[in-house]
């Protein structure tokens, strides 16, 4: 059965506005037209290859255009796509455990690795030998009659293990839908795919592309170049400090900015070079965004979307709507979310604000207690963040002999600040028992998700980089 949203959507620009360019890249422009007839010669060579209807398949890649492609042909055809990087075959063990059931065989399309030499529609079928049986699905369910799923993004198990959130064309159509009422975006715009797809985020960029038949231009690597060439674009704050700090002259409009507490100063100067700068909150199991606005001097994470519901109990931040997952893939099942009365439990902290915005405290797991004292390590990441010295920042508590725990900061910075000059800083803004006891430089290795930076890595790298602090998991 193929993906009767997403075919409909297809055929509408094909036949609607067939010579329209579709999607641009460095050296080609693609029509809606042409888009179709590559992805009918894609689902040939799934069918070719004996892929049944149903399979799961892993998309290995980034944000290129032949994952762009192979990603389509999958929901044309009715293979179930689970989007994973390029990375070695051993590193995709875990991976295939959670998608396949013990006796199937595991199919991958694309190079495995970014050494492979092998063509990046090449299909591999990888015996997997003893695996073993799931013993933790859960409770188990199926999709609705004619709703088969539309991906599979795994979340970043920044806190544990990765999960395989399933959704379906609905789901992302909502998730569109949802955002476009608020963040203009029209078919005579054009949106940069620079995130990558294994990240709901990224893959949220492809069908906001879909549903409002615009323009999607492929990231070539060459950022001003990109950049220059498009009105939307999914940032992270430095990249959007690199266009206004250089003066680039570009043709974008707006921009949805990820990671968290974005320097005003900053927002001030892209306005002036004529860049809307949007924020908001969402996660994996939401489809992308649940909340969003236009960034302005109330620091939040702005509004509810429309087709998202959301309630905050206890500081607590549950969400609910049309937009959220099936549940969790586990080796040909679909485990069901855990709800409590149809809510979803975040496990973000969060509060409203007098303006009626989400204000996103930080992550439960991420609270520590000092000398009694409650801390988020977001919100000492904030302070820190708006410092023109320091690009982004990630706190990690550690264990302390006198209050039990404090928090060192591992920062991007040109220069590695000391705690006596940080501690001058930041009276104004935090109480000292806040304050980082100490500073160390975040290599150059954690910086390349083009998200954001994985908090789990950070502690990972720590614990084996320095020995001056004991980190606290």
């Amino acid at each position: 059965m193929s993906n009767t949203t997403f075919v409909n959507l297809c055929e509408k620009w094909a036949q609607y506005a067939p010579n329209k360019i579709a999607i641009t890249t460095a050296t080609e422009s693609i029509t809606w037209l042409d888009l179709a007839k590559r992805i009918d010669g894609l689902v040939s060579t799934l069918r070719y290859q004996n892929v049944h209807v149903g399979k799961v398949v892993c998309l290995a890649g980034r944000s290129e255009l032949s994952l762009v492609l192979r990603y389509l042909a999958c929901l044309q055809y009715g293979a179930v796509p689970a989007l994973v990087a390029n990375q070695p075959l051993e590193q995709l063990t875990a991976k295939f455990d959670t998608l396949y059931p013990p006796t199937e065989s595991a199919c991958v399309w694309g190079g495995i690795d970014s050494s492979s030499n092998a063509d990046e529609y090449s299909l591999h079928s990888i015996d997997r030998g003893e695996a073993e049986q799931s013993s933790s699905q859960g409770s188990v369910k199926d999709l609705p009659a004619g709703t088969p799923i539309a991906s599979i993004v795994f979340t970043s198990g920044s806190t544990g293990q990765p999960k395989a959130v399933v959704h379906s064309a609905d789901h992302h159509v909502a998730s569109a839908e949802g955002l476009l009422e608020k963040f203009q975006y029209s078919s005579s715009d054009t949106w940069l795919l620079s995130l990558p797809m294994f990240h709901v985020s990224g893959l949220a960029i492809l069908w906001r592309w879909l549903v409002t038949g615009g323009g999607l231009r492929i990231a070539s690597g060459d950022f001003a170049s990109d950049i220059a060439k498009v009105t939307h674009a999914s940032l992270v704050s430095t990249q959007l400090k690199r266009i206004v700090d250089n003066g680039w002259d570009t043709r974008l409009k707006r921009v949805l900015l990820g990671g968290s507490h974005i320097s005003h100063e900053l927002i001030k100067q892209a306005q002036l070079q004529g860049i809307e700068a949007w924020m908001g909150y969402g996660m994996t199991e939401t489809a992308s965004t649940v909340t969003a606005k236009r960034v302005d001097s109330h620091p939040s994470s702005g509004y509810l979307l429309p087709r998202r519901v959301i309630k905050v109990e206890s500081e607590r931040i549950y969400v609910a709507g049309d937009t959220l997952a099936a549940g969790y893939y586990v080796q040909g099942a679909i485990r069901q979310l855990e709800l409590m009365d149809g809510w979803f439990d975040t496990k973000d902290l969060g509060r409203w604000n007098e303006q009626g915005e989400l204000v996103v405290v930080g992550r439960a797991d991420n609270l520590f207690i000092s000398g009694g004292e409650n801390v988020h390590c977001e919100e000492v990441e904030a302070a820190l963040n708006q410092l023109s010295d320091i690009s982004q920042s990630i706190v990690v508590p550690v264990e302390d002999t006198e209050f039990g725990t404090r928090c060192i900061a591992v920062v991007q910075s040109d220069s590695l600040p000391t705690v006596v000059a940080m501690n001058d800083i930041l009276r104004p803004h935090l109480p000292k028992f806040k304050h980082p006891i100490g500073y160390v430089q975040m290599p150059e290795h954690l910086l390349s998700s083009g998200i954001k930076v994985s908090r789990k890595a950070v502690k990972t790298w720590l614990r084996s980089a320095q020995s001056d602090f004991i980190v606290i998991s």
